[in-house]
């Protein structure tokens, strides 16, 4: 089908279903109501500040989020295919002053370089094909500022609404589909004679919950992307630090067989004995939230929503990850247990959010631990407590081999006490800064011992190669600890 019958298609079905300019058209289910109520606060609390901030907010439709946006921007373009949502919208929202509506074809908009600081756009991306979605992609990295974000928020897999549709041009894609596409786009941008490329980093990427506490359905997916200059020396020959992820480091193959070792819900040392051991340090209460960073697959989450009766966020970079932990949480029916793909250098919470920051062997992967520590106290509530595991070094200069082995996983490593005292610097208080090293090569050789049991069972449903990674792995780290290259630190603090 050639562009101009998609398009002549697509008027069509907006034609059809938004005769009336209601909500109920416009989203497409008898429900939209109820749905709004809960939903539009919390699409609205994952947006970044918009005080001052120039917004563009596409398929505005007949302004559902436009009133919003308008109380707090400098600025909203308000931008919908059908004229007669944009009308009902100007009507509504005219009045505020501070906005612009446009009718027109998103595939054919076109703004200056660097306009606005916020693209915000609800149900626009699944209407366009994977040529189009790539075209507007490019566009938006441009009339975007560097550092700027753009919201967007789709219906994932399969239809979501309950409207009858005699035709349906919509694309399910997965919500992989589009993390791959929208951060694999490049924008190139010309001063004189100087070049800068960008492309778009996540910093979000979660299932809206209100589609779950309602439908039971988890395909309805959004995102926060800020646009960031592109390094053209990419790490293994990838744009973004989780496609190295998802692509070498935590395959989902990979992740699996770790649990196969660790037990099931566990990707890091010593599984359920050292979670169960270091939780039971926090004292938790039933009604505390707790915010766990780099969740892995959920099964810490899981026992503590189970144990304590504690309400658990879990943010991993790997979507790989958070697929699996999203998975597992739906099986155990866990209302008390959500998850979603985020950076923690980026992701915005209000302060004093949690009453526990939790994180087990995953900081290594950050540069600036200070600046995460700093976060991590402006969301904690007073008397609040940080936990943290994580791989360490030892005080002497780094052998050949250990400079390799931390240069190929990307970790930025530092001394126990050096850790501790990014903890004090960052405000935090009673800090313990504990080398561990002693217990991880206890756990290490009980883990050895175990696979060795299992190491039939372990080659028939994954195979010898990946036994054999996984356990001269094992082995390399008990190396690398034994000649003091390697530590392991647990680190627990409080914020005043």
């Amino acid at each position: 089908m050639d562009t101009k019958v998609k398009r002549s298609t697509m008027t069509e079905f907006w034609k059809e279903h938004s005769r009336q300019a209601t909500v109920e058209e416009m989203m497409l289910d008898s429900h939209a109501q109820e749905l709004t109520q809960h939903e539009l606060p919390e699409i609205l609390s994952l947006l970044p500040s918009l005080s001052g901030q120039r917004v563009l907010e596409l398929g505005a439709g007949i302004g559902r989020f436009t009133s919003h946006l308008l109380t707090q921007a400098s600025h909203v373009t308000a931008v919908d295919f059908m004229e007669s949502f944009v009308e009902k919208n100007r009507q509504d929202n005219s009045h505020h002053g501070n906005a612009s509506f446009l009718q027109a074809d998103v595939t054919k908009l076109d703004f200056p370089k660097n306009s606005y600081d916020i693209i915000f756009s609800n149900w626009l991306l699944m209407y366009l094909s994977d040529v189009e979605l790539r075209s507007l992609t490019e566009k938006m990295l441009g009339w975007l500022r560097p550092g700027g974000y753009l919201f967007f928020r789709e219906s994932c897999n399969h239809q979501s609404g309950d409207c009858k549709r005699t035709f349906n041009p919509t694309h399910y894609r997965s919500s992989a589909n589009y993390s791959h596409l929208m951060t694999t786009t490049l924008w190139e941008e010309s001063e004189g004679a100087e070049k800068q490329v960008f492309g778009f980093d996540i910093v979000l990427n979660k299932i809206v919950q209100t589609y779950i506490k309602m439908k039971n359905n988890q395909n309805q997916v959004c995102w926060l992307l800020e646009k960031v200059g592109r390094d053209t020396a990419c790490q293994e020959g990838f744009r973004t630090f989780q496609q190295f992820l998802d692509n070498q480091q935590y395959t989902r193959n990979g992740i699996l067989r770790y649990e196969k070792m660790f037990g099931a819900g566990y990707v890091s040392t010593g599984g359920p004995s050292t979670t169960k051991e270091f939780v039971d340090l926090l004292n938790l209460k039933p009604g505390m939230k707790v915010l766990d960073v780099g969740c892995g697959i959920g099964g810490g989450n899981f026992y503590m929503a189970k144990a304590f009766g504690v309400e658990v966020l879990g943010l991993d970079l790997s979507a790989n990850m958070v697929d699996i932990a999203t998975e597992r949480a739906m099986e155990e029916k866990l209302p008390l247990v959500h998850f979603e793909v985020a950076d923690a250098t980026k992701r915005e919470f209000p302060e004093g959010s949690f009453d526990v920051v939790y994180s087990r062997d995953t900081i290594l992967h950050i540069d600036d631990k200070l600046a995460l520590f700093k976060r991590f106290h402006s969301w904690l509530k007073p008397d609040g407590q940080v936990l943290i595991t994580d791989y360490c070094c030892g005080e002497k200069l780094w052998t050949p081999q250990f400079q390799e082995y931390v240069k190929q996983r990307g970790y930025i490593l530092y001394t126990p006490p050096q850790y501790g005292k990014f903890l004090q610097q960052a405000g935090f208080s009673n800090v313990r800064a504990e080398d561990r090293t002693a217990q991880f090569m206890q756990v290490i050789q009980t883990e050895l011992e175990r696979a060795a049991a299992m190491k039939d069972e372990f080659i028939k449903e994954f195979s010898e190669e990946d036994y054999l990674a996984i356990v001269n792995g094992w082995s390399d780290k008990l190396k690398r600890c034994n000649t003091g290259d390697q530590r392991w630190g647990l680190f627990h603090a409080t914020r005043n």
